[in-house]
Parts: C-alpha cells; structure tokens; sequence
C-alpha cells in the first residue's frame, strides 16, 4: 500500500498532516472502529479520503448534506479521483447504471444520504461492491441528542450487516460527551479507536457585545479589521440590505442565502473567496465545507439557534492560526427574538399532520403512492395556497426532513411548461429568419416528444446542458417565443426541491414519529436555553464556557474574550472631574458625538452617557442640530 504521506501531497499539494490527521488514518487503514471528533477546520473529510485512496476498492460516505456531498464530489473529480454522490430526483434506471459504474467502474468514492439506504436496490448492489471503508460524517446525527438527529441515520447499521467485514469511521465538529457514547453505541463499533481534539482556538477571541447600535458596531469591527469577513443573519432578506448597507459606508460586501440562483452563488464565493470582497453577509446556508483560512471576523448580528451551531460557525474564523474574533451583538430585544424564532414556531404533532396532508395534495398524490417522488417546490406559493405562518410552516418541513419523511433541498430552479402554438411548418419558416435561436429550439423539439400536441414541463438548465448556452440566454429566447406567439410558456421560479420518501399514509406516516418530534422540541428549548445562558453570563471566560458546553473541564481562562479583557480593566471608574475635564478638552477642539467621545476616552458608553447628561443640566455643553455635543456659549 503507498504511503498516507505520498497520496496527502500528490492530490492535496500538502507536504504534513493536521494534528491527530494521521493517527486517525492509520486506524482507519488497519481496520479499526474509528472515531474522529475534530472541531470545524480540523481537516475531517481528510480522515476518511486518504485511507480509501490508500487501500483498493471504494468508500461509502453516508452524510445527511447534499449541498456538502456534491462539492466534495466536484473537488475529487477536480483532483482526477472517480467520485459520485446519489442525490435525490435519480430515476430508477440512472439509479440502476450507477450503482453498476461503483461495482465495475473503479469508482473510489460513493457519497449517499441514509435515506438512500432504505432502497432495496441500493442494498443488493452494495453487497455487491468491493467496499475498503464506511465513513460516517456529521455523524452526531445519530443521536437521538445530537445537534440535528435524523432517525434515518439508524439504517446505517445495514451497512454492517451488508459488508459484515468492513470497518466503520465516524466523524463529526460537534458533540457533547452523552452524543459521543450514543454514536458509539449505536454505530455497533468494537474495541473503538476514539480521538478527539480539544476544541479550545488559543487564536480565537469570543466576544459578545451588548449594543444598541448594531450596525454602528459592525462597521466600527470590520474599519479597525480590514479583512475577510463573515456576518450571520437572521433571514434572506437581511443578507441583502446590510451587505448594500457596507457597500454604502465604503466596506465591500456580497450576501449568499438559500435562495439565489447557482450562479450568483459560485459569483459571490469567487468574489469572497478571492478578496474582492471583505465581507460575506450571509444566513447559515453558509459556510459549510468553505475552508478560507484567513477570516478575521465571524459576526453573529443575531443570536444562533444553539451551541453547537454557533461553535461551527464561529469556528470559520482564524483558520490560519492568527488572532481572529468571534462576536455576538446582542441588546435587550434578542431573548425575545430568539424565543419567537425557534420557540414560539415549534410545531406540533398534529400541526405536522395538516403540513403533510396539504403537501400530498399539493402535489397531488394518492394515498399509497409517492415513494421517491420528486418535483419543484415553491415554499412561498404553497404557504399562501393553505394560509400557513411562513416560518411555523417551514420548521414543520424541516422536522418532516430530519425525519426522512420527505427531503427538502434548498436550491434555485427555473420550472417552466412550454407548448408550440404554431403548426411545425410555420414554426420552420419562423427560424428562417431567426437563425440565432434555430439551435435552442431544435434542441427543444428533439428533447420533448409531443409539445406541439401539449403543455410539457421542461428542464432550462438541461437545455442549457446541451446546447452549452448560459441558462439565462434559454430563458431569454423562451420569452421572445411567447412575445411572438410562437409559445405558450408558463415560467415560475422555485427555490426548493421536495422528495417524498415513504409513500403517503396521511396520520399513520407522522404517527410513527410523533415521539421523536416532541423530543427533538424539547431539545431545541434547552439548546437556547444554553445560548442564552452563555451570551449572559459575563463572569465567566467565554472560552471556558463555551468548552464547558463540550465536555472539557481542565481548562484556564483564554485571556483574549469579552469577559478576560473586561476583567483586566481598572475595577474603579475614573473620576467624574477627570472625565469632565478631558471631554471639555476634546470639545475645545471639534463637535464630537457620544460615540466619538466613548472611543476617545477610555471608559464605558454608559459613563459618557451619565457625565453627559450632568454636563448639560449644568449648561457646560450643549447638543448642536447635528446631534453632536459642544462648549456652551452665553
């Protein structure tokens, strides 16, 4: 067998491995239970990559990401290694051919989700395979108190039963001690090789700010850290104003969210990824397998849902080992914000029944039926059809998700039907004096039998694929059709996919996981409990804290923190008169505002604040209709 060093440096140009990487590989190619719990940018999918480059045969990766297994998949086949992932909306024979490529096709990796596991298919061919490694990844998934359980995740003890001989990895950036002993356990590993990396960042300083002023913060951080950036926010929406927000104040900025096409997402990464860009405003459809190294500011302008997400994402900071920052914005309206936003919309069992009878109906699926079906979705046309609330609809799809009921991925898709309205011999004479589209729409007419005949559902992005024309010139040509009356075209934009995995049974379907459902809501509650608690408890480090979360005790304070810097400062407030003297000194020059007299003057806004307002009852200042602060003057 080559050497782990040899296959690190010949794909990955890297000459030494991570801590504990090549600890975790060597068990991994001696045949061991495995398990790697490495925090975010610990080099994960290095753990299980190299050993099955090192040993003949293929590697199954279960994850539960499909945006994840596809951008690992682009990158292995980038490297000239045979990958593939089994996505949803595979029909049957594709399904069929694929499955034989991994047997006879030197294929090195097979990325699924567990759902893919329940096809009887699936299981017949991997029996089949010349399997060398089962990776598990985000493996905290099956725990039943992990951070996002799926029970899917349960049927990956049928790879053990189908490849009895195989050994099994496990990994994941996050898990408390009782998660570990459930993946453990549940994972049926013998005699475990267990690793786990501390997951204190000696380089990364967490700070939460208490402001009023948001925004005013954020430009203040990212003015004094010129530098690459990532603000988290709460919703879609949020992404696009504060990044035209910066753009206004002069800090460069583009936004990512779930629902922007393909292309403007690989658009805005480029620009970030290649510091055209400061700053990527985004909401936590972000950051996942994105390995920027030198992100010095990870801010949070609202509170994360828990713990763990919040150490994953803050965790994109600093990667290069230089002194980073991971700050929270928090004021006085968040405990409230955050209540509403993951509490108050939990939905409830019988509320999960009316979603899924609506969403069979929507799609207009019989009872019995649906396995495996896939079709477009548009989430905010199906809310307004049944009068759902936006986000009690949403979370109530997520859990019908994490529960493999149905599997929803968040993507942009042009849905359009088309019908030829002209007969075929009009159509040929149009062309003939519209040559720059003869070739999209003889592709269109080769692709879709019967479209003079009926309204068809068509594909843009396929025909896109197969005349090598950027997808928004088809659509371009499309319309022109319509405004000739060549076409009748309905074109919609959605920004999900749905597949629905077990056939629909109405309440029996969500009966059998209403159990889980109420375990997985009082999960969520005591994860913002913890988010709480940590973002208010400013007298322990927050280092400490945050690793106290995890399991680790044996711990000092960082020194670097909110809590360690604030703990450093003189514990007596400077005198009144010192203070009222140095602010009448700095007016004797300029106008200046609170804010510019807090940053001057080293002590708190709400000293400045007090001694201001004392100031002008005396008549010593007075406020300008800039709303600045000056000398009075009889």
């Amino acid at each position: 067998m080559e050497h782990p060093i040899n296959i690190l440096e010949r794909y990955w140009k890297f000459k030494n491995f991570r801590p504990q990487q090549e600890a975790i590989i060597n068990a991994a190619i001696a045949g061991e239970d495995t398990f790697a719990l490495l925090p975010t940018g610990g080099g994960k999918s290095l753990c299980f990559q190299v050993p099955a480059l090192v040993k003949p045969g293929i590697c199954i990766v279960v994850s539960p990401l499909i945006a994840l297994m596809k951008d690992q998949v682009q990158a292995l086949n980038n490297k000239g290694i045979k990958a593939m992932a089994l996505t949803s909306g595979i029909s049957f024979q594709e399904l069929d051919t694929l499955l034989d490529n991994c047997i006879y096709g030197n294929y090195k990796f097979l990325y699924l989700s567990p759902e893919r596991l329940q096809q009887e298919l699936v299981q017949e061919r991997i029996k089949q395979m010349p399997v060398n490694l089962i990776a598990v990844d985000e493996a905290h998934c099956i725990s039943q108190w992990g951070n996002d359980f799926r029970p899917a995740y349960k049927n990956i003890t049928l790879l053990r039963q189908l490849q009895p001989n195989v050994n099994v990895i496990a990994l994941t950036a996050s898990a408390r001690p009782e998660v570990v002993k459930d993946i453990v356990k549940e994972l049926d590993f013998i005699n475990p090789k267990i690793f786990k990396q501390s997951f204190y960042r000696a380089n990364l300083a967490y700070i939460v700010f208490t402001e009023n002023d948001k925004y005013y913060r954020i430009e203040t951080i990212l003015k004094k850290y010129n530098a690459p950036s990532i603000i988290y926010v709460r919703n879609r929406k949020a992404t696009l104003d504060l990044s035209r927000l910066l753009e206004s104040k002069g800090i460069s900025a583009t936004y990512f969210h779930g629902g922007i096409s393909n292309a403007e997402k690989d658009q805005h990464m480029q620009q970030w990824l290649h510091n055209q860009k400061q700053v990527m405003v985004a909401t936590n459809a972000f950051g996942m397998g994105i390995d920027k190294p030198d992100v010095k500011t990870v801010i949070h302008l609202t509170l994360p849902e828990s713990m763990e997400s919040y150490f994953q994402e803050a965790g994109r900071a600093g990667r290069n080992g230089e002194k980073a920052f991971a700050v929270i914005l928090k004021n006085e309206s968040d405990k409230a914000l955050i209540q509403n936003q993951f509490l108050n919309v939990l939905p409830t069992v019988d509320f999960i029944k009316q979603v899924y009878k609506k969403l069979c109906a929507y799609f207009q699926i019989p009872y019995g039926e649906g396995a495996y079906f896939t079709q477009a979705f548009n989430f905010n046309s199906f809310c307004k059809t049944y009068n759902f609330n936006s986000v009690l609809c949403y979370n109530a799809l997520q859990l019908l998700d994490r529960n493999s009921i149905i599997t929803l991925s968040k993507q942009f898709n042009n849905q359009a039907t088309l019908q030829f309205t002209i007969s075929s011999s009009s159509l040929f004479h149009y062309l003939n004096t519209h040559q720059d589209i003869s070739l999209i729409v003889k592709t269109i007419l080769r692709m879709y039998g019967g479209i003079f005949e009926h309204e068809t559902k068509i594909s843009t992005k396929s025909i896109a694929d197969k005349t090598s024309v950027p997808e928004t010139d088809i659509i371009k040509v499309l319309t022109k059709l319509e405004a000739d009356a060549i076409v009748a075209l309905k074109l919609a934009n959605t920004d999900a996919q749905i597949t629905f995995i077990e056939p629909r049974e109405d309440d029996k379907t969500i009966n059998r996981i209403a159990s889980i459902i109420k375990e997985q809501n009082t999960l969520k509650q005591q994860q913002v409990k913890a988010m709480l608690e940590y973002v208010e408890n400013d007298a322990v480090c927050k280092s400490m804290q945050l690793l106290a979360y995890f399991g680790e005790t044996d711990i000092e304070p960082c020194g670097i923190c909110s809590v360690c810097i604030q703990s450093k400062k003189p514990t007596q407030p400077q005198p009144q008169k010192s203070l009222n003297k140095q602010i009448i000194e700095l007016l004797e020059h300029s106008d200046l505002s609170s804010r510019s007299l807090t940053e001057k003057l080293n002590c708190s806004e709400k000293e400045i604040q007090n001694i201001l307002q004392l100031m002008l009852e005396h008549n010593i200042i007075a406020i300008t209709n800039k709303n600045t602060y000056k000398l009075y003057h009889l």
